[in-house]
Order: structure tokens, then C-alpha cells, then sequence
């Protein structure tokens, strides 16, 4: 039995619309990985379909070895799904909605009291543990929907859009807690348009664009490719005066609040742009991409199209 996520060749058509065309891809028991994509790319269509909710049109889709769409329940048992939007009962208490769904995992009474206590303090819902679900923000109730995924313990966990809604500190919580179950076995993906946040929880990424998954070869010529780095210097001046002695052209350059903007091709030529800023004693106090690697990695591939008007 193949354990994890395992997607090859899917595609899935409404009508005339391609919304899945070919995705392939493997989410490993003790892994992260982030499924990236602009709005209409399929990532809510291919989320669905591991979920058991929709059957692929062609190729095929495992979850712990077993076909979501001909073994729902075997892949129910072991996964947790929490979607973009909870679909809560808004008069029951966090509490009771939790024993709830753990009762509808077959847990005895007791396990699903037992339980739903400890992904109250889990989650950070103790204060709100006995309100009605219908009383809670959207950050709560993102929380009691996570709650709710968790409920069965589950080896697979589906995530879509964990972060929304959520204040910084409990987004830093929730890193933590991903990679604490990915620690202990649990293969996780999570679909995000929040790429800072995967850039620090993810191990690994899938990028779709146009329903199909990027290629190994166009991931890696999107990762080669030239980057902006940020530097901050206490003497902006002598930065500048720097950049231009070493011949760095002033059309690559651009400054912003933040700092000096320089492309760059490769972290070889970073970190010697890096050691002869510091030969010229420039008092460099930041240097570092100006965009994490998933972003710039997102941007490379879709460069030339408008990554924020396509529709959802």
C-alpha cells in the first residue's frame, strides 16, 4: 500500500471547462508540501477530489492506497479535511461540535469528549469552548475547523487556506502545529495564497497553473532564473557608490523603502556581491531575497499572465 498522497495524470472537466487538465504529484506520511496556483489554476477543484468529494474525470488519485472516489469511507477514516469555509452548526458550542464529529468517526462517547478537550487547548479555543460556533470570528472559527479535521487523528490531512483569517500569533501557532504532525507522521498539503507562510512550513511544493502541474524542468529553470535581492546598508551613500564601482548596472537596481533592490542570477553571485559590498566597507545591516523561493518560483512560471484576474 502506497501511504500518503498519491496523484497521477488527474483531470476534471465542467461542461466545457478544463478546471483539472493533468496533475501529478506525491505528498509523502511525515511531509509538508504546498499546492500553489493563481485563482482558476484547479487547486479548490483537485483539493475536492482528494477529498472525496468530486471523481476525477481520468488518471488516478490514492489516498493510504485507497481510490477516493470507489473507497470514500477507507479514505475518510484516514484523512482530515478542512476546507476554505466552515460549514458549522452555528447553535451548537465549539465543545459539542467537536464530540459531534467525533461521534460521526465512530468515537465512543467518552473518546469524544476526551478528545474534543484536547484540540480545545490545542487550538486556543479553552475561553471559547462552551459559546455557540454562530459567535465566533472567522480566525476562530478557521481554529475550530482545524479542530474539526484533527478529530479522528487522522495520517492525512488536507488543508485549504488554514491561515485565513487567523491573527499573527495564532498564524505562528499554526505553523508550529503543522510541523509537529508532519514530525509525527501525518502527510500533509496545503493550499494557500499565503506563500510567506508556506515558505516556513512547507517541505516541498506543487505549482499548478492552468490545471496542470509544472514540470521538474520548468521548476528548475524558474528557480535559476534572476531574483531580486534587498540590501540595507546604514550608509545608503557608500552603498550606492559601492554598487556602482563594482559595475553593477544601475538598471537592475532600484531602491524602496525597505532598501536597494539588485538582480541577481544565483546565490554564487549573491554571496560574492555580498563579500566585496563588505571589502569596501559598506555597513550592510540586511541582505536577503527580496521574495521567498516560492514566491519567486510562483511569479517565474506565470510570468505574462495576470495571476490576479483570472477567475476563481
Amino acid at each position: 500500500m502506497q501511504l500518503g498522497i498519491q496523484v497521477s495524470g488527474v483531470s476534471r472537466a465542467f461542461g466545457s471547462v478544463q478546471a483539472v487538465a493533468d496533475a501529478t504529484l506525491s505528498v509523502l506520511p511525515g511531509s509538508v508540501t504546498a499546492l500553489i496556483g493563481p485563482n482558476g489554476s484547479g487547486k479548490t477543484t483537485l483539493m475536492l477530489m482528494l477529498a472525496t468529494l468530486l471523481a476525477p474525470d481520468a488518471g488516478t488519485i490514492t489516498i493510504n492506497g485507497h481510490d477516493p472516489a470507489t473507497h470514500p469511507q477507507l479514505v475518510r477514516a484516514s484523512m482530515g479535511w478542512m476546507p476554505d469555509v466552515l460549514g458549522s452548526w452555528p447553535s451548537l458550542t465549539v465543545r459539542a461540535a467537536l464530540e459531534t464529529t467525533g461521534r460521526m468517526y465512530r468515537l465512543s462517547r467518552a473518546t469524544a469528549t476526551a478528545r474534543a478537550d484536547e484540540l480545545i487547548s490545542l487550538t486556543g479555543l479553552e475561553e471559547l469552548a462552551d459559546r455557540p460556533s454562530r459567535v465566533l470570528s472567522r480566525g476562530q472559527k478557521q481554529r475550530l475547523s482545524l479542530a474539526r479535521a484533527l478529530v479522528h487523528s487522522p495520517s492525512v490531512l488536507l488543508l485549504d487556506e488554514p491561515a485565513s483569517g487567523l491573527d499573527p500569533a495564532a498564524r505562528i501557532n499554526l505553523r508550529e502545529l503543522v510541523r509537529r504532525l508532519a514530525g509525527d507522521g501525518t502527510a500533509v498539503l496545503v493550499s494557500s495564497h499565503v506563500l510567506a507562510e508556506l515558505d516556513e512550513m512547507a517541505d516541498a511544493a506543487v505549482y499548478l497553473t492552468n490545471g496542470r502541474t509544472a514540470s521538474p524542468e520548468a521548476l528548475a529553470r524558474a528557480g535559476a532564473s534572476s531574483r531580486a535581492w534587498r540590501i540595507r546598508s546604514l550608509d545608503a551613500p557608500a552603498l550606492a557608490s559601492a554598487l556602482t564601482a563594482i559595475g553593477v548596472s544601475p538598471g537592475i537596481t532600484s531602491v524602496d523603502k525597505l532598501g536597494t533592490l539588485v538582480q541577481v542570477t544565483g546565490e554564487a553571485a549573491a554571496v560574492e556581491l555580498l563579500g566585496r559590498l563588505i571589502r569596501a566597507d559598506v555597513p550592510v545591516c540586511d541582505f536577503g531575497p527580496a521574495v521567498g523561493n516560492l514566491e519567486h518560483t510562483f511569479l517565474d512560471l506565470n510570468r505574462g499572465t495576470d495571476v490576479m484576474e483570472q477567475g476563481s
